[in-house]
């Protein structure tokens, strides 16, 4: 994909994750946000001044996302849906986590277009398929279920109406209703020998998607509720867990990765990367805040 790519692909920073996740661009801020799980921390990325805040959490976090008020941003975290006002730094909690945390954890989380959060839960160990999907919207007592008995939840995007996800352990993508998950009208696409991790989606309907322990990315062609497999992009890091685009044009993609497992890793794994493309991503959704919030 020498005309996707529009430049070289270099670290953002000094700081290497555990596991590094769930990048967001707050267009408002011109920044990046994102977390390393195992390490309970949030991160930003402000590109104008080249500066890296690190702030610890308190609980196990998977997601930062943006909401409809300035500053003030989601957490999808294991104690609970919450809100974090970056200023004060308070936390409140919007609703619990919705299972058992000695069994399962949050992880990959996104904004609908309807302002709700999707969010999915994995088990501790990687192993057993007890995670699921949930949605959760403002107003609502708890998050409600939409599909259970996944094991590693990965990769949520919408286009043409349809949501795309993944499950890694299954090395599968799935679409359906855009609205609801609905299983038994789900389609199915295999990644082959790839591990789908999370994923980004262009203006044009390409989504990018981290494969996880493969050194790469990996494009796909969304046509007509097809996923057409395209071809691979090597990164210098041996697990990109995520990516999404940013920057004033939202050109600039940026991919995260993680060191997890790893007794030598080389000095880039962990990294927060970067590299200028010639597409544009799609903008950030926004979860829509309780009223009395």
């Amino acid at each position: 994909m020498a005309d996707f790519l529009r430049s070289e692909i270099t670290p953002v920073n000094d700081y290497r994750a555990e596991l590094g996740e769930t990048p967001v661009w707050c267009d408002r801020s011109q920044s990046l946000l994102w977390v390393d799980i195992n390490r309970r921390r949030l991160l930003r990325y402000w590109p104008s001044r080249r500066e890296t805040e690190i702030r610890n959490l308190p609980t196990v976090t998977s997601a930062v996302l943006l909401t409809d008020k300035d500053e003030v941003f989601l957490l999808a975290a294991h104690q609970g849906i919450a809100t974090y006002d970056y200023a004060s730094g308070e936390i409140t909690v919007l609703c619990d986590y919705p299972e058992e945390t000695s069994k399962t954890r949050p992880n990959e989380a996104a904004i609908a277009p309807d302002g709700s959060l999707w969010f999915g839960t994995m088990d501790l160990t990687e192993g057993e398929p007890i995670g699921a999907w949930y949605r959760f919207a403002a107003g609502d007592a708890a998050p409600e279920m939409m599909m259970d008995k996944l094991t590693i939840p990965n990769t949520l995007v919408w286009h043409e109406n349809r949501v795309w996800f993944a499950d890694s352990d299954a090395k599968r993508f799935y679409s359906g209703n855009g609205k609801r998950i609905n299983p038994r009208t789900l389609s199915c696409y295999s990644s082959g020998e790839l591990t789908p991790d999370g994923s980004t989606l262009t203006t044009g309907g390409r989504l990018i998607n981290a494969c996880f322990g493969h050194h790469c990315l990996f494009t796909y062609q969304i046509n007509e509720g097809e996923l057409l497999a395209e071809e691979a992009i090597p990164l210098p890091v041996t697990q990109p867990s995520c990516c999404t685009f940013g920057g004033p044009e939202r050109k600039t993609l940026f991919i995260t990765s993680a060191r997890k497992g790893m007794e030598n890793p080389d000095a880039l794994e962990g990294a927060l990367l970067q590299v200028e493309t010639s597409e544009t991503g799609m903008p950030q959704h926004r979860f829509i805040l309780p009223a009395s919030h």
